[in-house]
């Protein structure tokens, strides 16, 4: 591909960089704490990637999981893997909230409510220690750092 975006830039704050995956903190103003695991060649499908690397990268997202789970305290993660446009398998790691715009429905469906600023404001001020859980919870599941 002449122009990917995944590898033209990270998609996102870098938190993580692994030989075979990176880990990035997405500018997502509705869902602080929004994150993507993406894998860093060019794989369309999970099924491409060899069953150890499967492995690795479903590791990487479960790792990410419980750091946004223990920091950000959401009702509800979602993963979501989709790529549709883009030649990188990628997991999107969602914090969802009762008070969120979308909540039940998914963040890609029209909005419910209007966003509660307050709200937003207090999960902002918490991306700081999630950063750190999150690289604290990688380095403790065994990852290296390229």
């Amino acid at each position: 591909m002449s122009q990917c975006e995944l590898c033209a830039g990270d998609g996102g704050e870098l938190l993580w960089r692994h030989p075979d995956f990176r880990v990035v903190l997405v500018d997502e103003a509705a869902y602080p704490g929004f994150c993507r695991v993406v894998w860093n060649g060019h794989v369309k499908e999970m099924t491409d990637l060899a069953p150890a690397q499967r492995t690795l990268l479903a590791n990487a997202v479960w790792a990410v999981e419980e750091a946004l789970r223990e920091v950000m305290q959401p009702e509800k993660v979602n993963l979501a893997t989709l790529g549709n446009m883009t030649p990188h398998v990628h997991w999107h790691v969602i914090p969802r909230y009762l008070d969120d715009q979308h909540f039940p429905t998914p963040v890609w469906a029209s909005a419910r409510r209007e966003a509660d600023q307050p709200s937003l404001e207090a999960r902002r001020a918490k991306l700081p220690q999630l950063r750190e859980a999150i690289r604290r919870q990688l380095a403790e599941a065994g990852f290296s750092e390229a």
